[in-house]
């Protein structure tokens, strides 16, 4: 977000706003970004860019380690101009606007969400109000499930939910407790999707574990079939949750 800005809770659930390319301010608020990628994003962006999933994180990201749990986070590079400007800005607007994350989609709305205890994920939506920003002046009244529905944000949340119940509604100690092995394969299985594909199909993998077959040729080709096997793979070899069934030849 650039500028000064100012959350708040978004009590009754509606708000006034429009983004239109007539405002002064139009894509003033696609510069100076902190955008945290999703497993989701990186696969829609990839497929628009016609790219593997390492050669985007090469040329479009810079990967950090989170300060609580230790798991990389994955962040959209920002230009090295003066306004530190995305990636795919151009003066008309977006250039992947039909993929782009689902972070632009809420805007100006956040997200906060979280897999609680019963295995529900919980969310609170508050609104972002940024000092340039024009939007906030326009008529356009929006329910928070009308924006949603717009924007195209309710299939993101729903691809969303899976890396939620990997990386929260669990003790810290956990993640803290993990190898450099598992984070690298937290790294591979949530934003590296070919290079996981890579290793599922020339390693071992497929000899230690029974999978069904319909499903190997979904995860060959499809990623969001991918995206799921993903997950749980993660369940299983990071938290031990049986998830995955061990060919009987491979014990012992």
């Amino acid at each position: 977000m650039t500028g000064a800005s100012v959350m708040q809770p978004l009590s009754d659930r509606k708000f006034r706003f429009a983004c239109h390319k007539a405002l002064p301010c139009f894509t003033r608020c696609c510069a100076d970004l902190d955008l945290v990628l999703t497993s989701y994003d990186i696969i829609r962006l990839k497929n628009r860019l016609h790219l593997l999933s390492g050669e985007f994180l090469e040329r479009y990201t810079v990967v950090y380690a989170d300060r609580l749990s230790g798991l990389p986070v994955v962040k959209l590079q920002m230009r090295t101009n003066n306004t530190r400007q995305c990636p795919f800005l151009s003066p008309q607007g977006c250039l992947v606007y039909e993929d782009r994350p689902g972070a632009c989609r809420l805007y100006p709305l956040g997200r906060a969400a979280s897999k609680i205890s019963n295995g529900r994920s919980g969310e609170i939506y508050f609104t972002v109000k940024e000092s340039h920003c024009l939007g906030w002046n326009e008529e356009k009244e929006w329910t928070i499930q009308e924006w949603l529905t717009d924007q195209g944000l309710d299939e993101y949340n729903t691809m969303n939910d899976g890396f939620l119940d990997i990386t929260t509604g669990r003790p810290p100690k956990i993640f803290k407790k993990l190898s450099r092995r598992h984070l690298q394969m937290v790294y591979l299985a949530c934003f590296d999707p070919d290079g996981f594909r890579k290793f599922i199909f020339e390693s071992s993998f497929i000899d230690r574990f029974d999978i069904d077959e319909a499903l190997l040729a979904r995860i060959r080709v499809e990623d969001m079939d991918l995206m799921a096997f993903a997950y749980r793979w993660l369940k299983f070899s990071l938290f031990g949750e049986m998830t995955f069934k061990i060919r009987a030849h491979s014990c012992g």
